[in-house]
This record gives C-alpha cells, sequence and structure tokens, in this order.
C-alpha cells in the first residue's frame, strides 16, 4: 500500500539529507517520540506510534529514504523534492509491504505521514538550510542562535 502528502515548503535534496538526521527525526515527525539507540550515521533505533524499530537512512536522489527493517510490515518512506508533478513541494511517500490491512492500521500511516508535513512545514531550519541561523526577535531587535 501507498501512502503520500505533500509539504508547501521550498528546500533541496541536500537540506533534506543534512537536517534529517536520525537523532533530529522527532523534532519532524512527532509519530517518532526517540532514537533510542544510535549505531551510526545511517543506522539506529527508534521508538514511535508502533513501538520500537530499527531504522535505517539512505540518502537518494531528491532527498532520503527511511526503512524499517524489522517491522512486519516492512514500512519504508521517502522526504524529497524537486520532483514532477511537485517539484516546488517536498513529498512524504510511506510504503508497507501489503495490499490491504485493518482499518485502524491504515488510519495510522495516513496520521503518521500527516505528522510529517506538519513538523517539515513547521521547520524554518529546512527552508533556510541547516547551517544557517534562525533570526528571533528580542523586542524590536534580531538574534541568531547557532
Amino acid at each position: 500500500m501507498e501512502f503520500f502528502g505533500l509539504a508547501d515548503i521550498r528546500t533541496n535534496e541536500t537540506r533534506l539529507q543534512q537536517c534529517l538526521r536520525l537523532e533530529r527525526l522527532p523534532e519532524f515527525c512527532s509519530g517518532i517520540s526517540s532514537l533510542v539507540k544510535h549505531i551510526s550515521e545511517f543506522e539506529g533505533e527508534v521508538y514511535c506510534m508502533w513501538g520500537h524499530f530499527a531504522l535505517r537512512k539512505e540518502n537518494i536522489n531528491g532527498g532520503v529514504r527511511f526503512t524499517m527493517p524489522t517491522c512486519p510490515n516492512s514500512l519504508a518512506w521517502t522526504v524529497t523534492t524537486g520532483f514532477p508533478p511537485h517539484p516546488e513541494q517536498v513529498v512524504v511517500h510511506c510504503t508497507i509491504n501489503r495490499t490491504e490491512h485493518h482499518p485502524e492500521f491504515i488510519a495510522s500511516i495516513e496520521e503518521f505521514v500527516a505528522m510529517w508535513v506538519r513538523g517539515l512545514e513547521a521547520s524554518p531550519e529546512l527552508a533556510q538550510g541547516c547551517d544557517t541561523p534562525t533570526p528571533h526577535s528580542l523586542g524590536g531587535l534580531n538574534a541568531l542562535d547557532k
């Protein structure tokens, strides 16, 4: 089964690959609670809305792919940009290895994709770049946080 979400945010492949690090995923998706174990830049274990799973990250054309190799449904998702029909938006594409499933589980995957979309759209960092300080107002003055 496939699930799609579109985030209305202008960014690029490099920013997605830099910002969507395993240890930062809870900042971008509230369905991922924590990084339980950090094995490498591209491998770890997370606690998410379905429980505790191994997670792998792969940099791909247009962004990143995440896979849960121990998930019984082989859940995987990509976060990419720059492709038709919506090259100016970020596409969240999630799949499982089933042609049908319980309605509650399908609804939870749809919500997971929606959480990604909300988290991506809420991130000024993705639009500016992860190495660019985010401006914050200080009563009429601007300060930069790193």
